[in-house]
């Protein structure tokens, strides 16, 4: 009979731990404690053709930034709506007369809806799961189940229907892009961002960074919501409008970027 080390038993017993571990959570969400792990076949977060029934279009078009010759682009924020930001960059952005497209998470849009409600004229509303969970390592139903509770509050509590979505972290599993095809939605990342900790004490050179580097079709995220980094952001905003504005460019929507790239021009600012 083989002889069995100390040390086979130790990696035995801690296998089976972890196992007892992910059966007890379900198979929603996989642990990474151990390192990463070893998908299954089918189901689970990484698969992202096993079930047929889901796929409703030919291809999902992952967009980083629209593709355009005309000198257009994006605001993006994330995370909101937030008591303390929120309200401090539509003024911003009202002020400066431009548009932005805000990813809002739902339990925040069920808990601070009336912070938005009624001044969201000429802006774009997303999807941004629930409560920013990674949605890469969740199975297909629980991120259908999730961006569906998420839709519904933004069409109970704003009066708007998303057609974007945007996954938290920017992290895709297989299992979240047959989710986003399954519900129609357009899938959302970015080619510009903030950098709140590089430029944590200068709000100037954030500023010159995306005016510097920023293109036509450029999708710049930003976030509404967190710790005090934001007003590193918000300290920024005016000067990257008005120096792209500088450049030549103006500013609209995520889904009027997508349609004049696609179809016929829609106004900007």
């Amino acid at each position: 009979m083989e002889r069995v080390s100390r040390r086979g038993l130790l990696r035995g017993a801690g296998l089976a731990a972890v196992g007892a571990a992910v059966g007890a959570l379900g198979v929603t969400e996989i642990p990474r404690w151990f390192g990463w792990d070893h998908p299954p076949l089918s189901g689970g977060y990484a698969a992202a053709a096993d079930n047929q029934q889901a796929i409703q279009t030919s291809s999902v078009r992952v967009r980083y930034y629209v593709e355009t010759s005309r000198p257009l682009v994006a605001l993006t924020f994330d995370d909101g709506p937030a008591p303390h930001y929120t309200p401090q960059f539509l003024d911003v952005l009202e002020e400066a007369g431009v548009p932005g497209t805000f990813f809002l998470v739902g339990s925040n849009v069920r808990d601070h809806a009336g912070l938005i409600k009624d001044r969201l004229d000429g802006h774009e509303v997303g999807n941004h799961s629930w409560a920013h969970r990674d949605l890469a390592t969740m199975n297909l139903a629980a991120i259908q189940d999730d961006l569906r509770r998420t839709h519904a509050t933004i069409q109970d509590k704003l009066g708007r229907t998303p057609t974007l979505m945007r996954p938290p972290f920017g992290h895709l599993g297989g299992s979240t892009v047959l989710a986003v095809d399954s519900l129609g939605y357009d899938l959302i990342l970015w080619d510009r961002q903030m950098h709140e900790r590089r430029f944590h004490d200068n709000p100037t050179g954030q500023a010159k960074d995306i005016v510097d580097t920023a293109r036509p079709g450029s999708i710049i995220l930003a976030h509404d919501a967190g710790g005090q980094q934001r007003l590193v952001t918000l300290g920024a905003l005016k000067d990257i409008v008005t120096g792209l504005k500088a450049r030549g460019f103006a500013f609209t929507t995520v889904s009027a970027l997508i349609a004049d790239a696609t179809g016929p021009r829609t106004q900007t600012h």
